[in-house]
């Protein structure tokens, strides 16, 4: 198994050994929750990869903003070198919500901007959960919004090994069904291409592509290659392909879920009419039906993640999956920053939800788009195994 190695000689100086001790023995004796005090420029990012290295388990950190974890992410790097330190962010570089303000008859269509190399980091992140324990994951609070199921993502995952029986077609297959788009000539991240008995695909969890070698119907070789030179990085005899999103589903869960969507436009509808309220019904019977096509012809849709119960199989309220439920049951959780951290957390829900009910209200969203949120605070506390609070105490002044 791999374990944690701080790559620097850092020994820990004044409180730290203490507080170091005292947090380890608080984690052994099963204490769900304890607090690391210190003033700024204290060591305290020192005491929480010292903590992690003597207990061996993965962690997760959690700051207040992108900017606090950005230098979180290259602190904890230079702590454990050999280790995974991963980064998970929101990727979005411009992001204006779906909103209706009744006051005016305004409806604000969503815009964002998607940031690549951010979207990257998500899924190198969940790809090192499920690989390895040596990891540490770097985060913001947008963490507790939702996202793909862990198991329909890694039930999806398509295995390569060197010699297997498989024919080009039946890999190229898996590829697109896992989101993967055929490009000959754009060779960039989530695309593969084909020449002859030879596939090279670009994952969209790395910079590197992977190289299949097939020899009639059985695979010669799976190399890991620079996408501009084609040279050989390294060789496997196993060679995993995760999907190209979080947001992948198999062909029955999609069925599932459009019937069901179906089910709860037709019940809403027929709702919004009851109330008299008939150009909501109509607005909202052309939006989901334009949707629904959309998805059955290319599997996807502007807004889909308003639909994540139905593709998730989830109750009505039932929370929904976020990065934690892709952490092992023994994680530990830092909250830097706490005393800014956990108003955060507590505030989100409520904000996300005032802004969908008028959707849901006027005829934009189906009662559903109000699961597509993130965790209340209590969801949160539940998905906790074991947290330690980090916070700053005041400077004396003299």
């Amino acid at each position: 198994m791999s374990t944690f190695r701080l790559g620097i000689d850092y020994k820990p100086r004044g409180d730290q050994a203490t507080a170091i001790e005292a947090l380890l023995r608080g984690l052994k004796d099963g204490e769900q929750h304890q607090v690391l005090l210190g003033v700024t420029g204290s060591g305290k990012t020192f005491t929480m990869a010292k903590v992690i290295e003597k207990l061996n388990r993965p962690a997760l950190v959690l700051a207040h903003n992108k900017t606090l974890a950005a230098q979180l992410y290259q602190e904890f790097k230079s702590f454990f070198p050999s280790n995974a330190v991963e980064y998970f962010v929101s990727y979005y570089d411009y992001y204006q919500p779906e909103a209706y303000i009744p006051a005016g008859d305004v409806y604000i269509e969503k815009e964002a901007t998607i940031n690549d190399e951010l979207d990257k980091l998500r899924l190198s992140a969940t790809r090192s959960l499920f690989e390895r324990r040596d990891c540490v994951i770097i985060a913001s609070v947008s963490c507790i919004y939702g996202l793909g199921s862990p198991e329909a993502y890694y039930g999806m995952l398509l295995m390569l090994e060197k010699g297997q029986k498989i024919k080009r077609e039946e890999i190229t297959g898996r590829l697109v069904d896992i989101l993967y788009e055929r490009n000959e000539g754009d060779f960039k991240r989530g695309t593969f291409r084909v020449r002859g008995d030879v596939i090279e695909i670009v994952p969209t969890y790395d910079d590197l592509a992977y190289r299949i070698t097939l020899w009639g119907d059985e695979i010669e070789s799976l190399e890991q290659i620079d996408p501009l030179t084609g040279q050989v990085k390294q060789t496997y005899l196993r060679l995993p392909i995760y999907p190209k999103s979080h947001y992948v589903m198999s062909e029955e869960t999609r069925f599932n879920a459009l019937r069901s969507i179906e089910n709860e436009l037709q019940w809403w509808k027929a709702e919004l009419d009851k109330e008299g309220k008939r150009i909501e019904g109509q607005r909202l019977w052309q939006r989901t039906m334009f949707d629904l096509e959309m998805i059955r012809n290319i599997g996807y849709c502007h807004g889909i993640e308003n639909y994540s119960r139905h593709f998730s199989g989830r109750l009505p309220g039932q929370a929904p999956p976020t990065l934690l439920d892709y952490l092992p049951a023994d994680a530990l959780l830092f909250l830097d920053e706490s005393h800014q951290t956990i108003p955060q957390l507590g505030g989100m829900y409520h904000g996300d939800r005032s802004r969908k009910e008028n959707l849901v209200k006027f005829g934009f969203r189906l009662p559903s788009a109000l699961d597509n949120r993130p965790l209340t605070f209590e969801e949160f506390e539940n998905r906790v195994h074991q947290a330690i609070y980090v916070s700053a105490t005041p400077v004396p002044t003299s």
